[in-house]
């Protein structure tokens, strides 16, 4: 068997056959050292290397290198070797753009040249990125195959779970040659009740699966290792995933119960360019993965497709009642529901729903726009980060606004980037109002302020409002007229005690009207509608968890 590689490169020949020379003196003997003078010679020699088969462990990039800078050259050698461990050389004045490696290619660490003596600054570092190399479980990705119909809302559904949970997959029409041997090769046909057919590499076979059998397929977990927690997050929005992080690094019991995927609303979004520490911006799907194994690298307990119904105070217990008739107890509750785009009314919508019209970004069906017109509705920031996202594959995007203007909504760098794509069109004062096809969207009736107007449409995505999640709770705790969660302050704010509150102390600031639940992000009322401030309240939420706790 070959030897693994360690790959560095650099322009500078001097400087580049230096840190060869270093390389192979320490790890000859277990790796092959390969080396570049250059970025272009550096991403070619890695492409050879992923066609033969090698297994690459280390890639050490120069951040100074004229044709494409060391940030921009582990990002290309991340998508052939993503287990490989990433390191930047940089000088002593680089250390902007290591912070900015960190966050574009999920950098392992960055060295400052020179490194002189080798023994102390350079090897010590290549041998615990070795070990985590070593350690990490580098197993080819099972291939998961899914069979369907081009406009079936049911297969969206389950393209758009395995996409959202990071489960690679395969995308076969039923119509098409491959997918048909695959369902003759499993029984089935193209009826609809059939489809989609999921197949996975140990070839089981699920027809038109729930989104729990999905789950417990792909190997995603669905039911809790102990029946009673110190803290229950109900929600895997930033909000949910911010509790779960500081919940089990603080040493609580944590399990986190999640009925979709983890991100939420905003593991939808393409492109978040405006929070804390990702000057380059970041997907909410890359931001809400990074977040859910930093929570069960803290241990916290990660459910999927878990739909929780009801929640019931039994004693000091707090029991969440789920769907399928289990239930999960914990001392404390925190309620990151999060909210969902509210729905159109306008006549036709609801029967092409999965179809032609796509509530949120719906990641999947970006590619499949190329060469079409696409339509959005919505003015806010979501609805301005997918207008962004879409104009890289569809033709003309018609940003569809019922108001005015953006600028009541939508964040000032969003309308910047909107104005400068040529291909985005606003259309102000105008609604949808009617819309038509047959299996799949065709057709759009717009009212504007000319008038009606019918437009061909097979593409239309929605950001608009914000419908909490929250019904499941009935009486259980006290809500608005809107539906989001009461807590702390909104209380007691005509001078009233929450109803059968027990307690002599008063609510503490994000607790809700039942001792030991506590509300954070979108779904407590008057909330500020950003992910920083979800996440900030999930962390908020996890401190007044410990004070409940030693009062209780």
């Amino acid at each position: 068997m070959n030897k693994p590689v360690i790959v560095t490169v650099d322009d500078d020949p001097g400087v580049s056959r230096s840190v060869a020379r270093d390389l192979r003196r320490r790890y000859g003997h277990a790796y092959r050292i390969v080396r570049a003078d250059g970025a272009a010679q550096g991403i070619e020699s890695v492409r050879e290397m992923r066609l033969r088969g090698d297994d690459v462990a280390v890639v050490l990039a120069d951040y100074r290198m004229p044709e494409m800078n060391g940030v921009e050259f582990l990002e290309q050698a991340m998508d052939l070797y993503p287990h490989a461990r990433r390191v930047l050389l940089t000088a002593y004045a680089d250390t902007e753009a290591a912070i900015q490696a960190i966050n574009v290619v999920d950098l392992d660490h960055y060295l400052l040249k020179p490194w002189d003596p080798p023994e102390e600054k350079f090897y010590p570092v290549l041998d615990a990125q070795l070990d985590a190399w070593q350690r990490t479980d580098r197993r080819a990705a099972d291939e998961l195959r899914v069979v369907g119909a081009r406009w079936s809302a049911r297969s969206y559904r389950v393209r758009d779970f395995l996409a959202r949970n990071q489960v690679p997959y395969r995308w076969l029409l039923a119509d098409e040659p491959e997918g048909a041997q695959l369902l003759a090769a499993a029984g089935q046909d193209e009826s609809p009740a059939a489809l989609p057919l999921v197949v996975t590499a140990q070839g089981a076979v699920l027809a038109a699966p729930t989104t729990a059998a999905l789950a417990s397929a792909v190997g995603l977990s669905t039911a809790p290792a102990t029946d009673f927690y110190d803290l229950v997050v109900i929600g895997g929005g930033p909000g949910g995933l911010g509790a779960a992080v500081y919940g089990a690094s603080e040493g609580l019991r944590t399990v986190l119960v999640e009925k979709h995927a983890s991100g939420g609303q905003a593991g939808q979004s393409s492109r978040i360019e405006n929070y804390l520490g990702f000057p380059d911006g970041v997907s909410g799907a890359q931001l809400a993965d990074r977040a859910r194994r930093q929570a069960l690298k803290f241990g916290a307990e990660l459910l999927t497709a878990r739909t929780a119904t009801s929640l019931e105070v039994r004693g000091q217990a707090r029991v969440v009642g789920f769907a399928d008739g289990g239930s999960i107890a914990a001392h404390t509750v925190i309620l990151a529901t999060g909210v969902s785009y509210r729905r159109l009314t306008a006549p036709g919508l609801d029967d092409f729903t999965g179809a032609g019209v796509y509530y949120g970004a719906a990641v999947t069906e970006a590619p499949e726009c190329r060469g079409c017109d696409v339509y959005i509705v919505g003015a806010a920031n979501s609805a301005g980060q997918g207008a962004v996202h879409l104009s890289g594959y569809a033709d003309r995007v018609h940003l569809i606004v019922r108001g005015d203007g953006l600028e009541s909504s939508m964040s000032h760098y969003l309308i910047e980037q909107i104005a400068q794509i040529p291909n985005i069109e606003v259309h102000t004062g105008t609604e949808v109002v009617a819309a038509e096809g047959g299996e799949h969207l065709e057709r759009l009736t717009l009212k504007g302020p000319d008038g009606e107007r019918t437009v061909d449409a097979e593409w239309l995505f929605v950001f608009i409002g914000a419908a909490p999640h929250t019904d499941w709770l009935g009486d259980a705790v006290e809500r608005d007229e809107r539906g989001f969660v009461l807590t702390g302050p909104d209380l007691t704010a005509v001078g009233n005690r929450p109803r059968n509150w027990p307690l002599r102390r008063e609510p503490y600031h994000l607790e809700t009207s039942v001792p030991g639940v506590f509300a954070a992000g979108d779904v407590r009322a008057d909330s500020i509608k950003r992910v920083a401030s979800a996440v900030g309240e999930g962390a908020m939420a996890v401190a007044l968890v410990h004070r409940y706790l030693e009062k209780a």
